[in-house]
């Protein structure tokens, strides 16, 4: 038996399942059996139990050889590219053609002798000799993604070649400045314009305020398509499609139709309209349900009044051309309306990606295209605004995607379906935990070319000056928990790190995309290092760094990171300043103090607040955030991670709407403090003390 647990541990090494981890107080844990079989037999290794793990180690190391290259190899700008070639030994001697059709469509073709490649490494694998020999590509590549082709004797090889920069995109002048802004999710912003929640209006209006005090963005949490009705999960990180926006958040007053529309002007302006309105804008909870229902009622007629409109309607019809993948998500969104379940659960044909015009109401279908055009104008004029006079909009990428939501259904090779991704367990939460979305299949991507993949960054760079990886160490590995289990028994699973660094880069340089990822939590040294090497921001989280208080205070912030008070997931400032023992507040006032951005020490909140927000502005990061309910010592929560029907997590709308903070003289002498900060020039990493 422990010859075949031995055996299941060297074919998990093979397919990039770690066998054991560091728990969060240094013990080595070990990976369940059954847990190892299960994560296996969902990458597509062959074997049901323990038994097959010898056939199944002999038939996968085959399998390895025989397959001739990798599907994707990463090359650098401006430096030599190559491709590894395992061949059998009895190829060495012939000739082979090589066709490389580069992403702008020239095509460069030629024909090279293997005997004159030289061997790098060898294996005897089932009584079959291999060489690994290494091919040369021409010089001076182009960035992109290009296809390569090798034909040999009886053998072809398909390559995704992708030659990207070193590093992530950079702004000019990145160096010399030091950018701040404004955070909240856009469901909490209110207005007295505002139906059920914030909209992308009371975002404009937010950022041209940030504007006006000198800040450079704004940034929320993920604008993401989500299920508001059946099934209902309105949480930004488990978002219907990466690849679609939330019709939840739409100006409905921007939309074109509503000026022409009597029968949409109408139903607004009636008495039980107004009514619902009202109910749902004094709920100090949002509820998405009633609110998404009211908006609809709305969009639905305005859509159908756009199908009248021959100009307007040709427009619709142009974009939705130039989108294809917007027409295939209607169809599934209107599907799943007609079907009243899940895509699971619909029939076989259906389930495996094939809709027929009887499977959906056109209505429905024309629907969802037209709020998908409306959300995307909104979002790409308010994003021109926010390039033109700033860093941008600072967008969200969540890591995951809802099971039964779009991109699982259409891309269901991308996925790992099977297995749930989730943390071990830490201090905090002691049985781990379990996000209930399925993971990226480490080989499923690669085999696609990570077209998927490459299809949500374009989503969100698009529209992003400032974008945040959600978990960024899942680029490196991610924590898979088999269904059934709990996530005690989960395995950390390896994905290719460097293909991903590649890809992040060269869609940063085409958008003109600063990237943040985010690296809380216990967090493999060799992550930041990648991170630092790649110039991807990490995240400085004041709370997190000050374990040398009272000593020495808390840890500066790295120059290209992202410095702020807290998360989403975090309590606001004041309730963790509530939650702080004696001696760490005593310790972080007299560092303060030092510093001289108290006048002398003090536990107050307020005064605390403002002396850590100054900190930070005065640090040598690159962007600041600033939460923008700390501003009023908000103490509730937006999320605490571990809890559904506990807290109403996502829901809890700012105490305060933009009317109202706007005008708030402690908020602005704040905001105009850290401009001042900001702007000022830095003087060995540190800058100058300015006078209150």
């Amino acid at each position: 038996m422990d010859k075949q647990y031995d055996t299941l541990r060297q074919l998990s090494g093979m397919y990039g399942l770690q066998t054991a981890y560091r728990e969060t107080g240094g013990q080595l844990r070990l990976v369940p059996e059954q847990t190892l079989l299960a994560a296996l037999q969902t990458l597509g290794a062959p074997l049901v139990g323990l038994a097959d793990a010898p056939d199944a180690l002999r038939q996968s190391r085959l399998e390895q050889w025989q397959r001739c290259s990798e599907p994707v190899v990463v090359a650098r700008k401006d430096r030599p590219a190559h491709i590894e070639l395992r061949l059998p030994v009895c190829l060495s001697e012939s000739r082979a053609y090589c066709r490389l059709e580069l992403e702008n469509g020239e095509i460069q073709e030629w024909t090279f002798d293997l005997a004159l490649l030289s061997p790098v490494k060898e294996a005897t694998v089932e009584s079959v000799n291999y060489q690994v020999k290494q091919l040369s590509l021409p010089g001076n590549l182009p960035t992109g993604y290009h296809q390569c082709s090798i034909t040999m004797p009886g053998l072809t090889c398909q390559v995704m070649l992708i030659v990207a920069p070193q590093q992530a995109y950079l702004p000019p002048g990145e160096a010399k400045k030091r950018k701040w802004g404004i955070f909240i999710p856009l469901y909490a912003l209110r207005s007295g314009h505002s139906w059920a929640a914030g909209d992308i209006a009371d975002l404009e209006q937010l950022l041209h305020w940030t504007w006006n005090l000198g800040g450079s963005t704004v940034g929320t949490l993920p604008l993401l398509a989500a299920f508001l009705d059946e099934p209902f999960s309105p949480s930004p990180y488990s978002p219907a499609s990466r690849l679609f926006w939330n019709e939840f958040y739409l100006d409905i007053c921007a939309a074109p139709e509503l000026k022409l529309c009597t029968a949409a002007q109408d139903l607004l302006n009636s008495a039980a309209f107004q009514k619902d309105l009202a109910i749902l804008r004094q709920a100090p909870l949002v509820d998405y349900h009633q609110g998404m229902a009211v908006k609809r009622r709305i969009l639905e007629l305005l859509a159908q009044y756009c199908t009248r409109v021959p100009a307007r309607d040709a427009e619709l019809r142009s974009w939705a051309s130039a989108y294809p993948a917007v027409q295939d998500y209607a169809r599934f969104r209107a599907t799943m309306e007609k079907q009243h379940t899940v895509w699971p659960h619909w029939p076989n044909q259906m389930r495996n990606g094939a809709l027929q015009p009887g499977d959906y109401e056109p209505s429905k279908e024309h629907y969802h295209l037209y709020v998908q055009w409306l959300a995307h104008n909104q979002l790409h004029a308010l994003a021109g605004q926010a390039r033109q006079r700033g860093a941008g909009l600072y967008l969200d990428l969540p890591l995951g995607v809802h099971q039964a939501g779009y991109d699982v259904w259409r891309e269901q090779q991308a996925f790992a379906r099977g297995v749930d991704c989730g943390a071990p367990p830490d201090q905090l939460n002691t049985s781990g935990q379990n996000w209930e979305f399925p993971p990226l299949h480490p080989e499923g991507i690669r085999q696609q070319g990570y077209r998927y993949y490459i299809a949500t960054l374009r989503h969100h760079m698009q529209h992003a000056g400032i974008l945040r990886m959600d978990h960024i160490m899942g680029l490196h590995r991610l924590f898979w928990i088999p269904k059934g289990l709990t996530a005690r028994d989960g395995v950390y699973v390896k994905y290719r790190a460097e293909e991903f660094y590649a890809i992040l880069a060269l869609e940063s340089h085409r958008h003109r995309t600063l990237l943040v990822g985010e690296d809380l939590g216990t967090v493999p040294p060799a992550v930041r290092t990648s991170m630092d090497k790649h110039k991807i921001y990490r995240m400085h989280i004041m709370p997190f760094e000050t374990d040398r208080i009272p000593r020495r205070g808390p840890h500066r912030p790295p120059a290209r990171s992202l410095a702020a008070l807290n998360t989403h997931d975090m309590p606001p400032f004041a309730a963790y300043w509530q939650q702080e023992d004696r001696r760490s507040r005593l310790g972080l006032s007299h560092f303060l103090f030092r510093q001289g951005w108290l006048p002398a020490p003090t536990c107050h909140p307020r005064h605390i607040l403002n002396g850590c927000l100054k900190h930070l502005a005065a640090s040598r990061a690159r962007v600041m955030l600033v939460n923008l309910e700390d501003l009023w010592l908000e103490t509730a929560p937006q999320n605490i991670p571990g809890t559904t029907h506990e807290y109403p997590n996502w829901r809890r709308k700012a105490g305060r709407d933009i009317e109202e903070f706007t005008r708030i003289p402690g908020v602005l002498k704040t905001l105009r403090k850290i401009n001042l900060l900001r702007k000022q020039k830095m003087v060995t990493g540190i800058t100058q003390v300015i006078p209150e």
